[in-house]
């Protein structure tokens, strides 16, 4: 019992089947929790009814209500640590992530990272199928967030992340404020501020095939809004404080560490 991959479900019934299939396929030992909050097309039902084919490596946590992303990834993050897991990854459930890179960001984490990121902008990293403006929106928010913070992260809207235990242990995740896909930002600009060693690997990132996207004006409002409100905290504010559970020493020396791959 050493690596969970969480995934966070709504309205994801073309796909839920599918992606459990595909990461079990791998055979190297995943277990899989879905979050899902309250899907009304039926995507819980469709999780437990594979209970009995993958006993022991697929379980569910049901919510009432869509509570967002950044919340759902946080029970799940609890979960996995209560459960005693070692490696606790986060990915979609719409294949925009390939499952077989999950054994890449696992390997990166075993040769010393302790957060490594599926990445789309690094050199060999790519995207797929995405409409021009999606593009041009997600490129920019990372550009705004590398000048912002100075977090040198290249994806920081990533949400295809592999986390040591030790992470998601040192980080209070009752101090991280954001429920969109701001997040994913906050949640590496908290790894950093501690001192974590960063890799970014190069993925291909597809755009989905079935479903809808969950992306909105909300979210876009909160990623710009919060990657402000991290800057100010940080510079005016003892954020490395707020967000860590018990006193840190960086492991590393420069919090500026990021290896790209």
């Amino acid at each position: 019992m050493e690596k969970v991959v969480i995934i966070p479900t709504y309205n994801e019934k073309e796909n839920i089947g599918a992606i459990i299939e595909a990461v079990i396929n791998l055979d190297s030992n995943y277990h899989i929790l879905i979050i899902d909050d309250g899907s009304p097309d039926g995507t819980a039902d469709i999780v437990k009814s594979l209970f009995s084919k993958y006993p022991g490596q697929l379980f569910i946590e049901e919510r009432h209500g869509k509570l967002g992303l950044g919340t759902a990834y946080i029970h799940g993050f609890k979960w996995a640590l209560q459960k005693g897991y070692q490696y606790i990854f986060e990915m979609d459930a719409d294949f925009s992530h390939n499952p077989a890179d999950l054994d890449r960001l696992y390997i990166a984490c075993v040769d010393g990272a302790d957060v490594a990121i599926g990445s789309r902008y690094v050199k060999q990293g790519a995207v797929e199928n995405w409409p021009a403006n999606r593009i041009a929106l997600s490129k920019g928010a990372s550009l705004y967030t590398r000048m912002i913070t100075w977090m040198p992260v290249k994806d920081p809207t990533a949400g295809f992340v592999c986390y040591k235990r030790v992470v998601l242990e040192t980080i209070n995740m009752d101090a991280i404020t954001f429920v969109g896909y701001a997040f994913q930002i906050e949640m590496k600009f908290a790894a950093w501020k501690l001192g974590f060693k960063i890799v970014e690997v190069p993925i291909t990132f597809k755009d989905r095939k079935l479903g809808a996207s969950k992306m909105n004006k909300g979210i876009v409002k909160e990623g710009i809004l919060g990657v402000l409100n991290l800057r100010w905290q940080s510079l005016f504010k003892n954020y490395r404080k707020r967000v860590s559970l018990t006193p840190v020493t960086p492991i590393y020396p420069s919090q500026d560490v990021l290896l790209e791959k």
